[in-house]
């Protein structure tokens, strides 16, 4: 009796691990600087800051793994990911600094 592991073409395992990766590690990219975003930006004390961006980013964690199973392709998975995740970074930074001066 064949076993169905055999049927499974390579490229097809290959995308799902890519978007399995894709989830874990850029949902938590993703979430974290989420979190640290609002953290800088919110206008409210900074202990009420940390807790909604903490509180923010299960959702955002939610929406990147939910969004790496809905996309076409693996490289739409990662791009979606990781363009989200330069933009968050950059105005992070720009607060970071502007807090700074």
């Amino acid at each position: 009796m064949k076993s169905k592991v055999a049927a499974i073409p390579f490229s097809y395992r290959l995308a799902v691990t890519s978007r399995v990766l894709a989830a874990v590690f850029g949902g938590y990219l993703l979430a974290a600087l989420s979190s640290i975003c609002m953290t800088l930006l919110l206008p409210v004390s900074r202990a009420d800051a940390v807790f909604g961006g903490m509180m923010a980013s299960f959702l955002f964690y939610l929406v990147a793994v939910l969004w790496c199973f809905a996309c076409r392709t693996a490289w739409q998975a990662w791009f979606g990911l990781l363009l989200p995740a330069l933009v968050l970074a950059a105005m992070s930074a720009l607060a970071y600094w502007v807090n700074l001066s």
